[in-house]
């Protein structure tokens, strides 16, 4: 992959006491690889620290059971294919939270990759800093895309790496052993965790019923198949994984 020599993360060091507010946004490339269910489990983490955060569903072509609006109601859909439409990412910090989380959707490079080669440096002029969310599989096609979008946006964001096991005994040997995805990390050193497998009792009618893993950990959902303690159990311990990779990330996810 090529790599555009702009400021070095060395360099941005310097100004990060001047970070006041973040943007944590997924990097809409290959869809059905599970960034909703990454921003779902992000969102859940803020909330267990109390950290205020305002969210966005940018998925305009998502049915309504896939999109981030069917889990949580009060996520804003937004179309960002229309002018300056992704500029609520900056007008989302008027309602006084310090921290966006953006569910991109699928085909969203093109807008993306142009508000920031627009809106990037205004952007930092006003203390924001970006966390880019890719999510590979063992698909190489997940690869391929978060390094496309890597490709664009350089080192105007950190980069979180998400292994999501979609299947189980996941082979992510592609993203391990390809040579573009080993300059990716020795570029641009993102931080990687893991996300684990979940069983079809409880990851299928959790989407079917927008149910987030929370709630089914905490027993606050009125879904039978959803209330079964060998479920719930399943929910409490994938969870408790989840926040102990996430801990390990949470510099990219705090201002």
């Amino acid at each position: 992959m090529s790599v555009t020599k702009t400021h070095s993360p060395a360099s941005s060091a310097a100004v990060e006491p001047t970070i006041q507010k973040r943007i944590i946004l997924t990097m809409g490339g290959k869809g059905g690889v599970g960034k909703t269910g990454v921003t779902l489990t992000i969102a859940e983490w803020l909330g267990s620290h109390d950290v205020p955060f305002t969210l966005l569903d940018l998925d305009t072509e998502n049915k309504a059971r896939g999109s981030l609006k069917h889990y949580y109601a009060q996520a804003r859909k937004v179309n960002i294919h229309t002018p300056a439409g992704l500029d609520t990412f900056i007008d989302s910090f008027d309602d006084g939270h310090p921290i966006l989380l953006a569910d991109m959707g699928a085909g969203s490079g093109q807008v993306a990759h142009e508000w920031f080669d627009t809106m990037h440096q205004s952007a930092e002029d006003m203390g924001i800093a970006f966390t880019a969310i890719g999510v590979v599989t063992p698909d190489p096609a997940s690869v391929e895309s978060v390094l496309s979008w890597a490709r664009e946006l350089q080192h105007k964001v950190q980069y979180l790496i998400v292994e999501n096991e979609t299947v189980q005994h996941a082979d992510f040997s592609y993203w391990r052993e390809s040579e573009q995805a080993e300059q990716f990390r020795q570029v641009f050193s993102p931080v990687t965790i893991t996300m684990k497998y979940r069983i079809a009792e409880l990851e299928n009618p959790s989407r079917q019923h927008g149910v987030t893993l929370g709630q089914v950990a905490g027993r606050t959902v009125d879904v039978a198949e959803l209330r079964k303690s060998s479920i719930v159990a399943r929910a409490q311990s994938y969870q408790r994984q989840l926040f102990a990779e996430i801990d390990r990330a949470k510099e990219l996810l705090l201002p």
